[in-house]
């Protein structure tokens, strides 16, 4: 009987972890989608100067749709005052280089 109840314990044992491991799963695989579509931070700061539509006209570039590489180049170029800058060399200052690349991978995932 003690065997019984303890192989009964062992299926609920196996079964928790067989749930536990299902759902990281589908949190590992959903998790990306969704953050992917929420701005990493300090790229809301961005919009400011740079337009999300085509049809506004102003001097700087707009950033959607735009290639991550140009983008991590531009700012890699303006943290070290090898681009000419009004306040973009201060403004990249405020960004690591990890920031960057999740700021340059958001906006060239933006579509029109």
């Amino acid at each position: 009987m003690k065997v019984l109840a303890a192989r009964g314990r062992d299926r609920e044992v196996i079964m928790r972890k067989i749930g536990l491991l299902a759902a990281a799963a589908v949190l590992a695989l959903t998790g990306p989608t969704y953050a992917a579509d929420a701005p990493p931070p300090g790229a809301a700061s961005c919009t400011g100067c740079h337009p999300a539509s085509r049809t506004v006209a102003v001097p700087v570039p707009r950033l959607n749709g735009r290639n991550a590489a140009e983008i991590v180049t531009a700012m890699t170029e303006f943290r070290a005052g090898q681009r000419p800058a009004t306040v973009m060399d201060r403004i990249a200052k405020g960004f690591n280089g990890d920031e960057t690349n999740a700021i340059a991978a958001w906006f060239a995932a933006q579509k029109d």
